[in-house]
C-alpha cells in the first residue's frame, strides 16, 4: 500500500464545486469527504504542515507560527521559517531538534520506507514536509527553490526531463508554472523511478493569490481551477494505473481564509499604552510584535505583572479577539481575561507570552464568502488572511479515496483534523505510532465498526476582563480534541 497526499494551500472547503474544481468533485464521488475537518491553531501554513507530518499540534512539535522569537539563545533572535537554509542551520545547531517530535520522514526512514515531497510553497514550507530528507536520501523537490531540493542528481534528472525550475512569480501573479512543473516531475520521474511509500504533492496555491487578490476574486478562482486541472492529471493516473495497485489518495488543505476588512496597528496601540514595541528583539524594545495575522507578543521582561498589563492593553482594543497566556489553572491563563494556551494546544517553550487572534466576524465579503476580520499588514482591505480562530480559517479540506477507504461517494460527519492523517497512514502501513502523536486513526473511514463509534462531545470556555469577553469552542471524539472556533466581543 502506498499513499499520495495532495495539498491545496489555503483552499476553503466551500470553494470546492463542479464549476471551479471538477476533479476534486470527481474524487469526492470516488472517496469520502470529511465534512467536519479542521486545521490547528495558529492556522498558519508553517504551523499546520508540521502538524500534518508529525500528527500533533504546535504545542508539541514547536513550530508555533510562521515567525517566532527564539529565546533559547542570548540574545534572543527572530526566526523567519520561510528560510530553508536557516531551518537546516537551526536543526543542526539543536542536534536535530528543530521539531520537538518525530516526523513522518523520520518514521518512514527508520522502517526502511521513503517519503517524497514536491511542493511550490515557500522554501521553508517545502523543507518542513521532510526537513531531514538529505540525511535519508529521500526526494524533496521545490517547484522554484534550489536550496530546498535534494538530492542534486534527482533535481538534475527532473530538469532534464521536465524543464528548468521555473522562477518564483512576482507577488501579484498566480503561480501556474510551478504547479505544472511539480505535477510533471511526480508523474514522469518521481513515481516511475523512485516509487515512494508516501508522496506529498503540495500546490502552493490558492493561498498566495488569495492574499494578493482576495479569496473569492476571479483571479483566485482561476488559479483554483488551474490547480484542480493539475490534480486531474494525478487523478487520471490514479484511476487508470494505480488505484488497483493499492495507491491511496488523500487531499488536504492547511487552513482556510477570511477577508481582512479593517486595518489596524498593534504597534501603535502598544506604543500609545506606554510600551516600547518592535518587530524583532533589540535593546530598546520591551515587547516584540511578531508580524502576522495571528498575534504573537514576546516581552523582554515577561513577569506576570507585565503579561497582565499587556493583556489589559490589547483587550481594550476593538480589534482584539481570543487571547491566550500560559496556564494558571485548567482553564485560565495567568493574565486576567486570558485563557490558557494549552486549551488551543499552543503551549510550547517557543510560544509567545501573549498570543491573540484579531477579532473575526461572520460578515459576508464582496465575493459572497462568510468571514471577516481586523488585520495588521500593509495590504488594502478585501484580501484573504488567516492565522486565527474563525471557523472558516480553521475549516480545511479533507478527502480520502482508495481501497482502504471503502465507502465511496460518502460524507463523514465525525470531527477530524490535519493531525489525523499520519496516524491513519502508519496504522495502514502497520508501522508503530509514536506516543507523541495527538491525532487519531480515522477508524470510521476504514469501516472498523468496533472502533468507529466513539462519543462526540462539545465544550466551551469563557473568559472576561471588563467589557471584554471571549469564548472558545472545542469538540472531542474518542481521545482526540479539535478547536472549532474562538470569538470575542466587548
Amino acid at each position: 500500500m502506498r499513499f499520495v497526499i495532495v495539498s491545496f494551500d489555503g483552499l476553503r472547503p466551500d470553494l470546492i464545486s463542479p464549476e471551479l474544481t471538477p476533479n476534486l468533485c470527481r474524487l469526492q464521488s470516488l472517496g469520502i469527504t470529511l465534512s467536519k475537518h479542521r486545521t490547528i491553531y495558529p492556522s498558519e501554513t508553517r504551523s499546520a504542515f508540521p502538524s500534518l507530518v508529525t500528527g500533533t499540534t504546535a504545542g508539541s512539535h514547536g513550530m508555533v507560527g510562521n515567525k517566532y522569537v527564539d529565546r533559547s539563545v542570548t540574545p534572543p533572535r527572530f526566526i523567519e521559517t520561510s528560510d530553508a537554509a536557516l531551518l537546516r542551520q537551526l536543526d543542526v545547531e539543536s542536534g536535530g531538534r528543530l521539531m520537538s517530535v518525530p516526523t513522518l520522514g523520520e518514521i518512514l526512514a527508520r522502517a526502511g520506507r521513503k517519503l517524497a515531497v514536491l511542493a511550490t510553497n515557500t522554501a521553508g514550507t517545502t523543507r518542513f514536509f521532510n526537513h531531514k530528507a538529505e540525511d535519508f536520501g529521500h526526494v524533496r523537490l521545490s517547484g522554484h527553490f534550489r536550496e530546498a531540493c535534494t538530492p542534486d542528481n534527482v533535481l538534475a534528472e527532473a530538469e532534464a526531463l521536465v524543464g528548468p525550475l521555473p522562477p518564483e512569480p512576482p507577488d501579484l501573479e498566480s503561480d501556474m508554472e510551478g504547479q505544472d512543473w511539480i505535477t510533471s516531475a511526480f508523474l514522469e520521474l518521481v513515481w516511475r523511478r523512485h516509487r515512494p511509500d508516501v508522496t506529498i504533492l503540495s500546490y502552493g496555491e490558492p493561498d498566495s493569490t488569495s492574499h494578493f487578490h482576495g479569496t473569492g476574486s476571479e483571479i483566485t478562482r482561476r488559479i483554483i481551477t488551474h490547480c484542480d486541472q493539475q490534480f486531474g492529471r494525478v487523478l487520471d493516473w490514479w484511476e487508470t494505473e494505480r488505484r488497483a495497485e493499492g495507491v491511496q489518495i488523500i487531499v488536504v488543505s492547511d487552513h482556510g481564509h477570511i477577508t481582512g476588512h479593517t486595518r489596524v496597528s498593534v504597534i501603535d496601540s502598544l506604543r500609545d499604552a506606554g510600551f516600547r514595541p518592535g518587530i524583532a528583539p533589540a535593546a530598546e524594545v520591551d515587547v516584540v510584535v511578531v508580524p502576522g495575522q495571528v498575534g504573537a507578543l514576546y516581552l523582554a521582561n515577561p513577569t506576570d505583572e507585565e503579561i497582565a498589563r499587556l493583556v489589559t492593553t490589547i483587550t481594550e482594543q476593538p480589534w482584539c479577539g481570543s487571547v491566550f497566556t500560559r496556564a494558571r489553572n485548567e482553564i485560565d491563563g495567568i493574565a486576567p481575561g486570558s485563557l490558557g494556551n494549552h486549551l488551543v494546544f499552543a503551549d510550547h517553550a517557543r510560544a509567545p507570552d501573549v498570543s491573540f487572534s484579531f477579532r473575526p466576524d461572520d460578515n459576508v465579503d464582496p465575493f459572497g464568502l462568510v468571514g471577516g476580520t481586523f488585520y495588521d499588514n500593509d495590504c488594502r482591505a478585501g484580501l484573504g488572511v488567516h492565522g486565527g480562530l474563525h471557523a472558516k480559517e480553521l475549516a480545511a479540506v479533507g478527502i480520502v479515496a482508495g481501497s482502504a477507504f471503502p465507502a465511496a461517494g460518502s460524507i463523514s460527519t465525525a470531527p477530524s483534523g490535519i493531525c489525523d492523517f499520519v496516524p491513519t497512514i502508519l496504522h495502514l502501513l502497520e508501522l508503530g505510532r509514536p506516543n507523541t502523536m495527538s491525532g487519531r486513526v480515522l477508524h470510521e473511514l476504514l469501516w472498523d465498526p468496533e472502533r468507529a463509534n466513539a462519543e462526540i462531545r462539545r465544550e466551551s470556555f469563557d473568559s472576561r476582563l471588563g467589557n471584554f469577553r471571549q469564548t472558545l469552542q472545542r469538540v472531542h471524539i474518542g481521545g482526540a480534541t479539535y478547536v472549532e472556533s474562538g470569538t470575542a466581543d466587548g
